[in-house]
């Protein structure tokens, strides 16, 4: 699966950047919303990537970087950007 993480990136390296040695990659097939400022809606995402670190999780739609949680079915709330840069994201955590 380290194919599908940007160019220079392995899961190894993610784990070393968290510092969480559990990250893995999450199929990306699940309901993942991004809040919406100041609204009670909801985006629906259509993530390519998900990396999870315990119940946080960062999941990439297009060219941006969304932190969430997992919830108990699965799913994914994200409510910040970090752009598109991974090692940005992942310092966001």
């Amino acid at each position: 699966m380290n194919a599908d993480l940007p160019d220079g990136w392995t899961i190894e390296r993610v784990r070393r950047a968290s510092g969480d040695a559990e990250a893995d990659l999450l199929s990306p097939e699940r309901l993942v919303v991004a809040e919406r400022y100041g609204s009670a809606d909801y985006d629906v995402l259509q993530p390519d990537i998900i990396l999870s670190f315990h119940d946080l999780c960062l999941a990439r739609a297009g060219d941006e970087w969304f932190m969430g949680q997992i919830d108990a079915d699965g799913s994914v709330i994200c409510w910040a950007s970090y752009g598109p840069d991974l090692a940005e994201a992942i310092r966001g955590l």
